[in-house]
């Protein structure tokens, strides 16, 4: 039995994820993209872990950094998953175009306004995977708020339903 991509792709969508922006201060901009390739990894010492395709800007910036944020995005936040899940987005339209706005934290990792929750990271290790490259980083800092998740599912955007009983 030998999977093809087109059945990869469609059996992964079949579990729904929570969407991030992971962001990096590129030289005082905000250089960021979309990902839901994204878990915790360990409580003792606090891990997490991004996956990002080789060919991604993000990419090189966080090697380079070696610091960056995860935003966890509020069901509200559609249009800035999609905006920095273009290849090609300018980072100095962001706000004009889907309404991102960041503050930045003492170590100039940018934040965004409205995200559900935030994570600085630190980057411990990296471990090449195919086309990706799995960044470990320490959490240094954590911002949660109340309110939903957008989730993904099946190439679409969710909101999340009523508690199940």
């Amino acid at each position: 039995m030998s999977a093809t991509q087109e059945e990869f792709r469609r059996a992964m969508g079949c579990f729904a994820t929570g969407v991030t922006v992971i962001t990096v201060d590129d030289e005082g901009k905000v250089e960021g993209m979309t990902a839901n390739a994204f878990t915790s990894v360990s409580l003792y010492p606090l891990l997490v872990l991004v996956c990002v395709s080789q060919k991604a800007r993000t990419h090189a910036h966080i090697h380079a950094r070696k610091r960056f944020g995860v935003n966890v995005l509020s069901e509200h936040q559609r249009r800035i998953s999609e905006y920095y899940a273009l290849v090609d987005h300018d980072p100095a339209r962001a706000e004009q175009e889907a309404g991102a706005r960041f503050d930045r934290t003492k170590h100039g990792t940018p934040v965004l306004y409205g995200a559900l929750a935030y994570l600085e990271c630190r980057l411990q290790s990296t471990q090449d995977a195919g086309d990706h490259t799995i960044f470990i980083a320490e959490v240094e800092d954590v911002v949660a708020h109340e309110g939903r998740p957008l989730l993904y599912f099946q190439s679409a955007y969710h909101a999340i339903g009523p508690e199940l009983k």
